[in-house]
């Protein structure tokens, strides 16, 4: 009796810990993406990057090249990107063969008068059951718009909008 009761916790405590691994796998990835971006790393941004918005851009090379030229144009005006923390991420949804999750991200750029923090979204997204995770940022972006990109995109998945504040 005492096995049965041991088996059946065991079988009980299991989704949850099965959930709570998924969750720091897909928060260490976004970590790896945001630490990317404050290093200007942007060949592991593009790595990390959901695989058909990289094809859409032209390929890897193509998208690192447009990636690096803003991203030099916004340095010569006197942006800097100073610090990128992820959070927690949301609920797990099924999106055909896909698993979606929103995780947290708040960056802090410096322009050249202020600081401004922006609290937006990564759209999380594993085709392997959550062993592996792209990304893609949502800053203001509808569930209309990743449709496009995503055709089996949930519904059920909410797009919370992108806040900002300045700091001076």
């Amino acid at each position: 009796m005492k096995k049965i009761i041991i088996y059946l916790f065991a079988i009980a405590i299991l989704p949850l810990n099965v959930l709570a691994q998924d969750t720091a796998t897909v928060k260490q990835q976004a970590n790896i993406l945001a630490q990317a971006m404050i290093a200007g790393d942007y060949a592991t941004i593009i790595n990390h990057t959901y695989p058909k918005a990289v094809q859409m851009a032209g390929g890897k090379q193509k998208m690192v090249s447009i990636v690096n030229k803003g991203m030099a144009q916004m340095k010569t005006q006197g942006v800097i990107f100073e610090s990128a923390t992820v959070g927690s991420p949301g609920k797990f949804y099924k999106a055909g063969a896909e698993t979606h999750c929103l995780v947290p991200e708040n960056l802090t750029i410096k322009l050249p008068n202020a600081h401004i923090i922006s609290h937006s979204y990564l759209l999380a997204i594993s085709k392997d059951g959550g062993k592996t995770w792209s990304f893609l940022d949502l800053n203001n972006s509808t569930s209309d718009k990743i449709k496009q990109l995503i055709p089996d995109f949930n519904p059920a998945l909410q797009i919370p909008k992108s806040t900002t504040e300045r700091i001076l």
